[in-house]
């Protein structure tokens, strides 16, 4: 299928983007890797009126350092470039852990982050992990600038807080902080597919060795991706062992509504998401024990 007509303008700089998504709103949309929005054009299921294509735009591309202790991602960060960096696997392991996941090479070739975050597709990989990271994101229009908690950011299937002159411009992230550990793990029926199930979990432990922190982010768990905020909390304070597991897993299962689907009823994805909740709050607290 070919996508309904529309009007093609590439951006010479960031203010001219901005002034064209103001212009047009709603009609406009962003072009940046392409990789979600193509797809639904040429399904005719997206009609905009105009595509603005930012790929000009380098300097919203790359990884810096921020405040003390977050890195910030350019929206227009490929994939691949996070995939290749030396320094993720260090500073943002959760995120290196999960990058495999996500489609398949030639689609982390050309995807970027702020592109699949803006999409905001609940069984995507990206969304869970900045919740898991109580990441933040910054939009920016001709009006301005303002920074959007990452448990703010999601309001529903496909939809975020941003306004129709905003766009998704970077993305700040936590560094993993010392005797800290994450772990991500999915079940898909081929590798590439789009999760069942996802979970991406944090722990930092205190010099005593008990919980300080945790967080659990689901993907394909509901209607938006999935801060478990009653699982993560009741960790806190705790020595995490398989009691303390096997409670968060079932709060898990008793917090989330996944929609089913043709490859897996309602009742078997909740089944899921206890078990992966299960396995990857061991993982990360074992790598958090070992400094990791």
């Amino acid at each position: 299928m070919k996508p309904a007509p529309f009007r093609y303008v590439a951006a010479r700089t960031l203010e001219q983007a901005l002034e064209l998504k103001a212009e047009h709103g709603d009609e406009a949309r962003f072009l940046a890797g392409g990789q979600s929005l193509v797809p639904t054009m040429n399904f005719r299921l997206t009609q905009p009126a105009m595509l603005i294509d930012i790929n000009p735009l380098t300097q919203l591309a790359g990884v810096h350092n921020g405040a003390p202790g977050r890195l910030r991602i350019g929206a227009l960060t490929r994939y691949r470039g996070l995939e290749r960096d030396p320094a993720t696997p260090r500073d943002l392991p959760l995120v290196h852990e999960a990058l495999p996941h996500i489609a398949h090479p030639q689609i982390r070739n050309r995807g970027t982050i702020g592109g699949n975050l803006a999409h905001a597709d609940p069984a995507s990989e990206m969304p869970a992990i900045v919740l898991a990271l109580g990441g933040r994101l910054r939009a920016q229009s001709v009006r301005g600038e303002r920074w959007i908690a990452a448990s703010d950011f999601f309001v529903g299937a496909l939809t975020t807080v941003l306004d129709a002159d905003e766009m998704l411009v970077e993305i700040e992230l936590p560094v993993a902080a010392a005797r800290s550990g994450s772990c991500f793990m999915e079940v898909a029926r081929r590798r590439g597919d789009f999760a069942i199930v996802g979970v991406a979990c944090t722990v930092r432990l205190d010099q005593d060795g008990r919980c300080a922190e945790a967080r659990i982010g689901l993907c394909n768990a509901g209607e938006t991706p999935v801060f478990a905020k009653d699982a993560s909390h009741s960790l806190v304070g705790r020595t995490i062992g398989r009691s303390e597991i096997d409670e968060a897993a079932a709060l898990v299962q008793g917090a989330i509504d996944p929609g089913g689907n043709i490859h897996a009823s309602k009742e078997f994805q909740r089944h899921l998401a206890g078990v992966l909740t299960a396995r990857t709050l061991a993982a990360a607290n074992g790598r958090a024990q070992r400094g990791q």
